[in-house]
């Protein structure tokens, strides 16, 4: 059964958290004490209906509130598919949360006020889904009962939607008419809406096909960890451990060690201690080569028949989580899958403003949210590929050296 990570997003009170806790109560995913103590937490209000958000408001500012503040990760089953979800906060000052949840999904949920269309929220994260070039997008337009289930309502925002989305470049977009509080649309099709004949949201999200996301093309295996046993049984033993990001890898085929560049070719190929004559993406397995090469943990074994920059010197694009502002001339360690080296930032050269995706220059530093365009010299070279042509090898992060924290999500150009 297979994984379908997602992220909902969208302005505050929108109605995320109650979407998610709709899935979650729908589709029976819910522990009872859970469910308990969500029906006591909302004893005294006037209607009687459960406040589905609890499921995932967890931190008590945000009951407080009424506001998601904090990345909530929710996971649930049903028959057909697993499900990991990253509820987002909508707030602006929490745009760096979106960025971190949104930086290993499948699919992003916009949320839309069916009252308000879309709104500067909507576009910030509009924007930062074609950033990081999600390959799915459903806009949910949310609160539909209160616009008395108009599909003239529902069909202007598909058209204004339509027009951002086609300005950003976002290809695969979805539109459904839903009530979060009241389950239209979510888990079974709502009879309020007979003109909507798309799929309920559940229906939706259990059907999509993603197996076509993974890029199986392009080879790209970073060495984890080197297998030496030293046992008797295994005296001349070495492989090599770490996970497929992407390409096809068989017994046999010619590769080449980087940044080394040494050819060799593959002996075997072992999944859980078995040997197969081929592994793909995602796949974790430990590869043995028929030459006995100085390889380390962060080397990449790629097709010797693929190309791929292997350089020092990188243009990127950083999306900055700190609150302590990026300068030119500050250094950090890059993390690049499992390889790590430290970098010194050169040149800053344009923000990105989120809202109108206009090129702001002359940069002489940036703050917390911000997303920048820069250059940055690595203590070693790294194989790592535009962001855009192999998602799974052309991201990384920052980090701070002194406190270790993440300060940055880096996107190579």
């Amino acid at each position: 059964m297979d994984i379908l990570r997602f992220i909902t997003a969208g302005s505050v009170d929108d109605g995320k958290s109650t979407l998610i806790g709709r899935l979650l109560y729908d589709s029976k995913n819910i522990l009872a004490d859970h469910l308990e103590a969500i029906e006591k937490s909302t004893k005294n209000k006037d209607n009687g209906e459960i406040d589905l958000a609890l499921l995932t408001d967890g931190l008590r500012a945000e009951r407080e509130q009424g506001i998601t503040i904090d990345v909530a990760y929710r996971y649930f089953s049903t028959d057909k598919r697993k499900f990991i979800i990253a509820d987002a906060p909508g707030h602006v000052q929490y745009t760096r949360n979106m960025i971190t949840g949104a930086s290993n999904v499948d699919l992003a949920i916009v949320l839309i006020d069916a009252r308000q269309g879309v709104v500067e929220q909507t576009r910030r994260h509009s924007i930062i889904t074609s950033l990081l070039g999600l390959p799915h997008v459903v806009v949910a337009v949310n609160k539909i009962d209160l616009v008395d289930y108009s599909q003239d309502v529902f069909n202007n925002i598909v058209i204004e939607y339509s027009k951002l989305a086609q300005q950003l470049g976002i290809k695969d977009v979805t539109y459904i008419p839903l009530s979060a509080l009241h389950g239209d649309n979510i888990v079974e099709r709502s009879e309020k809406t007979p003109w909507y004949e798309g799929k309920p949201l559940l229906q939706f999200l259990e059907e999509i096909e993603i197996d076509n996301d993974i890029n199986h093309t392009d080879t790209r295996f970073q060495v984890q960890y080197v297998l030496r046993p030293q046992t008797e049984a295994l005296h001349d033993y070495r492989g090599y451990a770490g996970k497929i990001t992407s390409g096809v890898y068989k017994k046999g085929d010619k590769v080449k060690v980087l940044p080394a560049n040494i050819e060799t070719t593959i002996d075997k190929i072992e999944i859980a201690g078995v040997e197969v004559e081929e592994a793909f993406a995602p796949q974790s397995v430990t590869l043995l080569l028929t030459d006995d090469i100085d390889i380390s943990r962060g080397d990449s074994i790629i097709s010797a028949a693929d190309a791929i920059t292997v350089s020092n010197e990188k243009d990127v694009l950083f999306c900055w989580l700190d609150e302590k502002p990026l300068q030119s001339g500050n250094k950090y360690l890059l993390q690049h899958n499992n390889r790590t080296v430290r970098t010194v930032i050169k040149n800053l050269a344009y923000k990105i403003d989120v809202n109108s995706l206009e090129h702001i220059e002359e940069v002489q530093q940036v703050k917390l949210n911000e997303i920048v365009r820069a250059s940055i010299k690595t203590a070693a070279p790294i194989a790592a590929d535009a962001y855009k042509s192999n998602r799974s090898n052309g991201a990384a992060i920052l980090i701070d050296e002194t406190s270790n924290a993440t300060v940055a999500a880096v996107l190579f150009q």
